[in-house]
Protein backbone atom coordinates (compact mmCIF):
# COMPACT_ATOMS: atom_id res chain seq x y z
CA UNK A 1 0.00 0.00 0.00
CA UNK A 2 0.71 11.06 4.13
CA UNK A 3 3.27 13.44 4.84
CA UNK A 4 4.39 16.98 5.05
CA UNK A 5 4.39 19.43 2.18
CA UNK A 6 6.33 22.39 0.98
CA UNK A 7 4.38 25.56 1.86
CA UNK A 8 2.04 26.76 -0.83
CA UNK A 9 3.08 29.75 -2.87
CA UNK A 10 6.68 28.74 -3.51
CA UNK A 11 7.80 28.22 -7.06
CA UNK A 12 8.53 24.50 -7.26
CA UNK A 13 11.60 23.23 -8.99
CA UNK A 14 10.68 20.59 -11.61
CA UNK A 15 11.58 17.04 -10.82
CA UNK A 16 14.92 16.02 -12.34
CA UNK A 17 14.89 13.90 -15.48
CA UNK A 18 14.70 10.16 -15.11
CA UNK A 19 17.97 8.46 -14.44
CA UNK A 20 19.20 5.31 -16.04
CA UNK A 21 17.55 2.90 -13.65
CA UNK A 22 14.59 1.39 -11.88
CA UNK A 23 13.15 2.52 -8.62
CA UNK A 24 13.14 -0.86 -7.02
CA UNK A 25 16.55 -1.22 -5.48
CA UNK A 26 17.49 -4.04 -7.79
CA UNK A 27 20.31 -2.89 -10.00
CA UNK A 28 22.33 -0.52 -7.91
CA UNK A 29 25.84 -1.01 -6.67
CA UNK A 30 25.22 0.92 -3.45
CA UNK A 31 23.47 -1.01 -0.70
CA UNK A 32 19.74 -0.82 -1.13
CA UNK A 33 20.09 1.93 -3.67
CA UNK A 34 17.64 2.22 -6.52
CA UNK A 35 19.16 0.62 -9.59
CA UNK A 36 21.34 2.98 -11.56
CA UNK A 37 20.83 5.77 -9.04
CA UNK A 38 24.44 4.99 -8.27
CA UNK A 39 27.21 7.28 -7.20
CA UNK A 40 28.65 8.99 -10.25
CA UNK A 41 32.28 9.12 -11.09
CA UNK A 42 34.24 12.10 -9.87
CA UNK A 43 32.67 15.02 -11.74
CA UNK A 44 34.57 17.32 -13.99
CA UNK A 45 35.33 20.78 -12.71
CA UNK A 46 32.18 22.86 -12.55
CA UNK A 47 29.84 19.86 -12.81
CA UNK A 48 27.85 18.82 -9.77
CA UNK A 49 27.30 15.09 -9.19
CA UNK A 50 23.77 13.81 -9.58
CA UNK A 51 21.88 13.47 -6.33
CA UNK A 52 19.22 10.94 -5.46
CA UNK A 53 15.72 12.34 -5.76
CA UNK A 54 14.10 12.47 -2.33
CA UNK A 55 10.60 12.24 -3.78
CA UNK A 56 11.13 8.75 -5.19
CA UNK A 57 12.95 7.49 -2.11
CA UNK A 58 10.13 8.83 0.05
CA UNK A 59 7.52 7.21 -2.19
CA UNK A 60 9.28 3.86 -2.13
CA UNK A 61 9.65 3.88 1.64
CA UNK A 62 6.01 4.82 2.25
CA UNK A 63 4.83 2.22 -0.27
CA UNK A 64 6.87 -0.54 1.36
CA UNK A 65 5.53 0.42 4.79
CA UNK A 66 2.01 0.07 3.40
CA UNK A 67 2.94 -3.33 1.96
CA UNK A 68 4.05 -4.53 5.40
CA UNK A 69 0.95 -3.08 7.07
CA UNK A 70 -1.26 -4.77 4.50
CA UNK A 71 0.31 -8.13 5.28
CA UNK A 72 -0.25 -7.48 8.99
CA UNK A 73 -3.92 -6.64 8.40
CA UNK A 74 -4.64 -9.74 6.36
CA UNK A 75 -5.32 -12.04 9.36
CA UNK A 76 -7.67 -9.40 10.78
CA UNK A 77 -9.90 -9.05 7.73
CA UNK A 78 -12.16 -12.00 8.54
CA UNK A 79 -13.27 -10.49 11.84
CA UNK A 80 -13.19 -6.79 11.08
CA UNK A 81 -15.01 -5.05 8.27
CA UNK A 82 -12.94 -1.92 8.88
CA UNK A 83 -9.70 -3.87 8.53
CA UNK A 84 -11.04 -5.39 5.33
CA UNK A 85 -11.84 -1.93 3.93
CA UNK A 86 -8.39 -0.58 4.80
CA UNK A 87 -6.82 -3.71 3.36
CA UNK A 88 -8.67 -3.39 0.06
CA UNK A 89 -7.87 0.31 -0.36
CA UNK A 90 -4.17 -0.14 0.39
CA UNK A 91 -3.93 -3.16 -1.89
CA UNK A 92 -5.50 -1.20 -4.70
CA UNK A 93 -2.54 1.18 -4.97
CA UNK A 94 0.57 0.23 -2.97
CA UNK A 95 2.03 -2.29 -5.43
CA UNK A 96 0.84 -0.32 -8.50
CA UNK A 97 2.70 2.72 -7.12
CA UNK A 98 5.84 0.68 -6.56
CA UNK A 99 5.59 -0.84 -10.04
CA UNK A 100 5.02 2.53 -11.73
CA UNK A 101 8.18 3.87 -10.12
CA UNK A 102 9.99 0.73 -11.24
CA UNK A 103 8.88 1.35 -14.80
CA UNK A 104 9.84 5.00 -14.63
CA UNK A 105 13.40 4.15 -13.68
CA UNK A 106 13.57 1.36 -16.28
CA UNK A 107 13.16 3.75 -19.19
CA UNK A 108 16.82 3.62 -20.16
CA UNK A 109 17.14 -0.16 -20.13
CA UNK A 110 18.49 -1.14 -23.54
CA UNK A 111 20.17 -4.55 -23.25
CA UNK A 112 23.56 -2.90 -22.72
CA UNK A 113 25.99 -5.44 -21.20
CA UNK A 114 26.47 -3.63 -17.91
CA UNK A 115 22.71 -3.21 -17.47
CA UNK A 116 22.09 -6.87 -18.26
CA UNK A 117 24.72 -7.75 -15.68
CA UNK A 118 22.95 -5.66 -13.02
CA UNK A 119 19.64 -7.22 -14.01
CA UNK A 120 21.10 -10.64 -13.30
CA UNK A 121 22.90 -9.74 -10.06
CA UNK A 122 20.21 -7.40 -8.72
CA UNK A 123 17.06 -9.27 -9.73
CA UNK A 124 17.63 -12.83 -10.94
CA UNK A 125 20.16 -13.88 -8.29
CA UNK A 126 18.16 -12.46 -5.33
CA UNK A 127 15.12 -14.23 -6.78
CA UNK A 128 16.90 -17.59 -6.69
CA UNK A 129 18.35 -17.00 -3.24
CA UNK A 130 15.07 -15.94 -1.62
CA UNK A 131 13.00 -18.53 -3.42
CA UNK A 132 15.23 -21.20 -1.87
CA UNK A 133 15.32 -19.41 1.51
CA UNK A 134 11.53 -19.08 1.67
CA UNK A 135 11.14 -22.75 0.79
CA UNK A 136 13.39 -23.90 3.63
CA UNK A 137 11.70 -21.44 5.97
CA UNK A 138 8.28 -22.90 5.15
CA UNK A 139 9.57 -26.43 5.64
CA UNK A 140 10.77 -25.48 9.11
CA UNK A 141 8.24 -22.93 10.35
CA UNK A 142 5.16 -24.62 8.89
CA UNK A 143 6.41 -28.15 9.58
CA UNK A 144 6.04 -28.96 5.89
CA UNK A 145 9.08 -30.97 4.77
CA UNK A 146 7.44 -31.72 1.43
CA UNK A 147 7.47 -28.08 0.28
CA UNK A 148 9.34 -28.27 -3.05
CA UNK A 149 11.99 -25.90 -4.32
CA UNK A 150 10.63 -24.61 -7.61
CA UNK A 151 12.31 -21.71 -9.33
CA UNK A 152 9.47 -21.63 -11.86
CA UNK A 153 6.74 -21.20 -9.26
CA UNK A 154 7.49 -18.10 -7.13
CA UNK A 155 6.41 -18.45 -3.52
CA UNK A 156 5.00 -15.48 -1.64
CA UNK A 157 6.94 -12.23 -2.24
CA UNK A 158 9.42 -13.46 -4.83
CA UNK A 159 6.84 -13.05 -7.61
CA UNK A 160 7.81 -9.39 -7.85
CA UNK A 161 11.42 -10.20 -8.74
CA UNK A 162 10.31 -12.65 -11.41
CA UNK A 163 7.91 -10.07 -12.80
CA UNK A 164 10.50 -7.29 -12.72
CA UNK A 165 12.95 -9.46 -14.64
CA UNK A 166 10.39 -10.12 -17.39
CA UNK A 167 9.16 -6.52 -17.49
CA UNK A 168 12.66 -5.11 -17.72
CA UNK A 169 13.62 -7.41 -20.58
CA UNK A 170 10.50 -6.32 -22.46
CA UNK A 171 11.30 -2.60 -22.13
CA UNK A 172 12.81 -2.17 -25.62
CA UNK A 173 9.71 -3.74 -27.14
CA UNK A 174 7.36 -1.28 -25.45
CA UNK A 175 9.37 1.58 -26.91
CA UNK A 176 8.65 0.28 -30.41
CA UNK A 177 4.88 -0.21 -30.34
CA UNK A 178 2.52 2.64 -31.14
CA UNK A 179 0.00 2.32 -28.29
CA UNK A 180 1.94 0.69 -25.45
CA UNK A 181 -0.42 1.32 -22.53
CA UNK A 182 -3.63 0.17 -24.31
CA UNK A 183 -1.74 -2.89 -25.57
CA UNK A 184 -0.46 -3.74 -22.09
CA UNK A 185 -3.95 -3.24 -20.67
CA UNK A 186 -5.39 -5.56 -23.32
CA UNK A 187 -2.80 -8.20 -22.43
CA UNK A 188 -3.67 -7.87 -18.75
CA UNK A 189 -7.38 -8.17 -19.49
CA UNK A 190 -6.88 -11.25 -21.63
CA UNK A 191 -4.77 -12.82 -18.89
CA UNK A 192 -7.61 -12.27 -16.42
CA UNK A 193 -9.86 -14.55 -18.50
CA UNK A 194 -7.21 -17.19 -19.24
CA UNK A 195 -7.22 -19.79 -16.43
CA UNK A 196 -4.84 -22.08 -18.33
CA UNK A 197 -1.86 -19.73 -18.02
CA UNK A 198 -0.62 -21.67 -15.03
CA UNK A 199 1.75 -20.79 -12.21
CA UNK A 200 5.05 -20.68 -14.08
CA UNK A 201 6.85 -17.49 -13.00
CA UNK A 202 3.48 -16.33 -11.65
CA UNK A 203 2.60 -15.16 -15.15
CA UNK A 204 -0.89 -14.06 -14.14
CA UNK A 205 0.64 -11.38 -11.94
CA UNK A 206 3.31 -10.58 -14.50
CA UNK A 207 0.67 -9.90 -17.14
CA UNK A 208 -2.04 -8.34 -15.00
CA UNK A 209 0.36 -5.89 -13.32
CA UNK A 210 2.11 -5.19 -16.62
CA UNK A 211 0.03 -2.05 -17.48
CA UNK A 212 1.38 -0.23 -14.41
CA UNK A 213 4.97 -0.94 -15.41
CA UNK A 214 4.31 0.31 -18.94
CA UNK A 215 2.65 3.44 -17.57
CA UNK A 216 5.80 4.10 -15.58
CA UNK A 217 7.97 3.61 -18.66
CA UNK A 218 6.23 6.48 -20.43
CA UNK A 219 5.83 8.87 -17.53
CA UNK A 220 7.85 12.06 -17.51
CA UNK A 221 8.97 14.31 -14.65
CA UNK A 222 6.17 16.75 -15.40
CA UNK A 223 3.59 14.01 -14.77
CA UNK A 224 4.82 13.65 -11.21
CA UNK A 225 4.82 17.43 -10.95
CA UNK A 226 1.16 17.54 -12.00
CA UNK A 227 0.00 15.43 -9.06
CA UNK A 228 1.90 17.69 -6.69
CA UNK A 229 -0.42 20.60 -7.39
CA UNK A 230 -2.35 22.00 -4.45
CA UNK A 231 -5.75 21.21 -5.95
CA UNK A 232 -4.78 17.56 -6.45
CA UNK A 233 -3.70 17.24 -2.83
CA UNK A 234 -6.94 18.76 -1.63
CA UNK A 235 -9.05 16.58 -3.93
CA UNK A 236 -7.19 13.43 -2.89
CA UNK A 237 -8.62 13.66 0.65
CA UNK A 238 -12.28 13.13 -0.31
CA UNK A 239 -11.18 10.62 -2.96
CA UNK A 240 -9.53 8.46 -0.31
CA UNK A 241 -12.57 8.90 1.94
CA UNK A 242 -14.89 7.73 -0.83
CA UNK A 243 -12.57 4.82 -1.59
CA UNK A 244 -12.76 3.70 2.05
CA UNK A 245 -16.55 3.95 2.07
CA UNK A 246 -16.82 1.97 -1.15
CA UNK A 247 -14.40 -0.65 0.20
CA UNK A 248 -16.39 -0.86 3.44
CA UNK A 249 -19.52 -1.53 1.39
CA UNK A 250 -17.80 -3.94 -1.00
CA UNK A 251 -15.93 -5.92 1.67
CA UNK A 252 -18.66 -8.53 2.29
CA UNK A 253 -19.73 -8.50 -1.38
CA UNK A 254 -16.49 -9.16 -3.27
CA UNK A 255 -13.27 -11.06 -2.83
CA UNK A 256 -10.14 -9.06 -2.06
CA UNK A 257 -8.28 -11.62 -4.19
CA UNK A 258 -9.11 -9.43 -7.19
CA UNK A 259 -6.48 -6.98 -5.93
CA UNK A 260 -3.76 -9.65 -5.97
CA UNK A 261 -4.00 -10.01 -9.77
CA UNK A 262 -2.82 -13.60 -9.45
CA UNK A 263 -5.93 -15.46 -10.61
CA UNK A 264 -8.25 -15.45 -13.58
CA UNK A 265 -11.92 -14.59 -13.20
CA UNK A 266 -12.85 -18.24 -13.59
CA UNK A 267 -10.52 -19.22 -10.75
CA UNK A 268 -12.30 -16.66 -8.58
CA UNK A 269 -15.60 -18.38 -9.42
CA UNK A 270 -16.77 -15.37 -11.42
CA UNK A 271 -18.09 -15.22 -15.01
CA UNK A 272 -15.30 -14.97 -17.57
CA UNK A 273 -16.48 -11.59 -18.83
CA UNK A 274 -16.14 -10.10 -15.35
CA UNK A 275 -12.38 -10.41 -15.70
CA UNK A 276 -12.40 -7.88 -18.53
CA UNK A 277 -14.57 -5.45 -16.58
CA UNK A 278 -12.63 -5.83 -13.33
CA UNK A 279 -9.28 -5.37 -15.09
CA UNK A 280 -10.35 -2.03 -16.51
CA UNK A 281 -12.18 -0.94 -13.35
CA UNK A 282 -9.33 -1.83 -11.01
CA UNK A 283 -6.77 -0.23 -13.32
CA UNK A 284 -8.74 3.03 -13.27
CA UNK A 285 -9.23 2.94 -9.50
CA UNK A 286 -5.59 2.10 -8.89
CA UNK A 287 -4.33 4.91 -11.11
CA UNK A 288 -6.54 7.44 -9.30
CA UNK A 289 -5.41 6.29 -5.86
CA UNK A 290 -1.76 6.14 -6.96
CA UNK A 291 -2.05 9.77 -8.06
CA UNK A 292 -3.57 10.65 -4.69
CA UNK A 293 -0.77 8.80 -2.91
CA UNK A 294 1.93 10.58 -4.92
CA UNK A 295 0.24 13.90 -4.21
CA UNK A 296 0.99 13.52 -0.51
CA UNK A 297 4.52 12.11 -0.81
CA UNK A 298 6.94 14.81 0.42
CA UNK A 299 9.57 15.96 -2.03
CA UNK A 300 12.10 17.28 0.43
CA UNK A 301 14.49 15.14 2.43
CA UNK A 302 12.82 13.53 5.45
CA UNK A 303 14.10 11.37 8.30
CA UNK A 304 13.09 8.29 6.34
CA UNK A 305 14.33 9.37 2.91
CA UNK A 306 17.57 7.38 3.14
CA UNK A 307 15.54 4.26 3.91
CA UNK A 308 13.98 4.45 0.46
CA UNK A 309 17.26 3.12 -0.91
CA UNK A 310 16.77 -0.14 1.01
CA UNK A 311 13.15 -0.97 0.26
CA UNK A 312 13.93 -4.24 -1.52
CA UNK A 313 15.60 -5.41 1.68
CA UNK A 314 12.55 -4.53 3.73
CA UNK A 315 10.23 -6.08 1.16
CA UNK A 316 11.90 -9.47 0.99
CA UNK A 317 13.02 -9.80 4.61
CA UNK A 318 9.75 -8.84 6.30
CA UNK A 319 8.10 -11.76 4.53
CA UNK A 320 9.68 -14.20 6.98
CA UNK A 321 7.96 -12.49 9.92
CA UNK A 322 4.69 -11.97 8.04
CA UNK A 323 4.46 -15.65 7.11
CA UNK A 324 5.91 -16.83 10.41
CA UNK A 325 3.18 -15.04 12.35
CA UNK A 326 0.65 -17.16 10.46
CA UNK A 327 2.59 -20.43 10.69
CA UNK A 328 3.04 -20.00 14.44
CA UNK A 329 -0.60 -18.99 15.02
CA UNK A 330 0.06 -15.69 16.73
CA UNK A 331 -3.24 -14.20 15.63
CA UNK A 332 -5.10 -17.26 16.91
CA UNK A 333 -3.23 -17.63 20.19
CA UNK A 334 -3.49 -13.97 21.21
CA UNK A 335 -7.13 -12.98 20.90
CA UNK A 336 -6.43 -9.36 21.83
CA UNK A 337 -4.76 -8.92 18.43
CA UNK A 338 -8.21 -9.16 16.91
CA UNK A 339 -9.43 -6.11 18.85
CA UNK A 340 -9.16 -2.53 17.53
CA UNK A 341 -6.29 -1.83 19.91
CA UNK A 342 -4.59 -5.02 18.81
CA UNK A 343 -4.94 -3.97 15.18
CA UNK A 344 -3.29 -0.63 15.98
CA UNK A 345 -0.42 -2.40 17.75
CA UNK A 346 0.04 -4.80 14.84
CA UNK A 347 0.07 -1.87 12.42
CA UNK A 348 2.81 -0.05 14.31
CA UNK A 349 4.87 -3.22 14.71
CA UNK A 350 4.67 -3.92 10.98
CA UNK A 351 5.76 -0.38 10.14
CA UNK A 352 8.60 -0.46 12.67
CA UNK A 353 9.88 -3.86 11.53
CA UNK A 354 10.00 -2.98 7.84
CA UNK A 355 11.63 0.35 8.71
CA UNK A 356 14.43 -1.41 10.59
CA UNK A 357 14.87 -3.86 7.71
CA UNK A 358 15.50 -0.96 5.32
CA UNK A 359 18.36 0.49 7.40
CA UNK A 360 22.04 0.45 6.34
CA UNK A 361 23.18 -2.08 9.01
CA UNK A 362 20.68 -4.62 7.69
CA UNK A 363 21.74 -3.86 4.14
CA UNK A 364 25.36 -4.56 5.06
CA UNK A 365 24.47 -7.94 6.52
CA UNK A 366 22.37 -9.11 3.59
CA UNK A 367 24.20 -7.41 0.74
CA UNK A 368 25.70 -10.74 -0.29
CA UNK A 369 22.20 -11.91 -1.24
CA UNK A 370 20.75 -8.65 -2.57
CA UNK A 371 23.74 -7.18 -4.37
CA UNK A 372 26.26 -9.88 -5.20
CA UNK A 373 29.03 -8.57 -7.43
CA UNK A 374 29.74 -11.94 -9.07
CA UNK A 375 32.66 -10.62 -11.08
CA UNK A 376 33.74 -14.24 -11.58
CA UNK A 377 30.62 -14.93 -13.64
CA UNK A 378 31.03 -12.20 -16.23
CA UNK A 379 33.55 -11.20 -18.83
CA UNK A 380 35.82 -8.50 -17.54
CA UNK A 381 35.41 -6.45 -20.70
CA UNK A 382 31.65 -5.97 -20.34
CA UNK A 383 32.07 -2.38 -19.19
CA UNK A 384 34.48 -1.64 -22.01
CA UNK A 385 32.03 -3.07 -24.54
CA UNK A 386 29.29 -0.84 -23.11
CA UNK A 387 31.46 2.26 -23.25
CA UNK A 388 32.50 1.44 -26.79
CA UNK A 389 28.91 1.07 -27.89
CA UNK A 390 28.00 4.36 -26.23
CA UNK A 391 30.83 6.13 -28.03
CA UNK A 392 29.78 4.60 -31.33
CA UNK A 393 26.22 5.83 -30.98
CA UNK A 394 27.21 9.34 -29.93
CA UNK A 395 30.11 9.88 -32.26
Amino acid sequence: MTNTLRPHGYQRTPLPPARDAVATDSERPAAGDAPDQRKPATPAAGNKPKQRDSFFDNAKYLAIVLVAMGHAWEPLTDGSRTAEALYMVVYSFHMPAFIIISGYFSRSFDMRPDRLKRLVTGVAVPYVIFEVAYTFFKRWADDDPTQPISLLDPWYLTWFLAALFVWRLSTPLWKLVRWPVPLALAIGALASISPDIGDDLDLQRVLQFLPFFVVGLFMKPEHFQMVRRREVRILSVPVFAVALLVAYWAGPRMSSAWFYHRDSAQELTAPWWSGLIMTLALFGCSMVLVACFFAWVPRRKMWFTALGAGTLYGYLLHGFLAKGSRFWGWFDDYAWLQTPWGAIVVTFIAGAVVTVLCTPPVQQVFRFAMEPKMEWAFKKDAAELARGRAKATTG
